[in-house]
């Protein structure tokens, strides 16, 4: 199973980011457990300087924009 964390702190593009994650474990029908991260000091202790970032399994994969579904079925495949 990937553990995948979506970090950010509630803005209109971390919501975003989170359900297109959401949506392509689900349409992929993935085996992900999927994390939303809005605490601050979690996030600076994964590197995350810049929202939204995406994490899978503990690499951050993506950070500071919203990433394509396709990207993110990339990193889960």
């Amino acid at each position: 199973m990937k553990n995948v964390k979506v970090y950010g702190p509630g803005c209109q593009k971390c919501h975003l980011t989170e359900e297109r994650v959401r949506k392509v474990v689900k349409e992929g029908s993935l085996d992900a457990n999927v994390e939303k991260v809005s605490d601050f000091a979690e996030m600076a202790a994964a590197g995350v300087l810049s929202t939204p970032a995406v994490s899978v399994d503990g690499v951050v994969k993506m950070a500071g924009r919203v990433p394509t579904e396709d990207e993110i079925r990339a990193w889960l495949g």
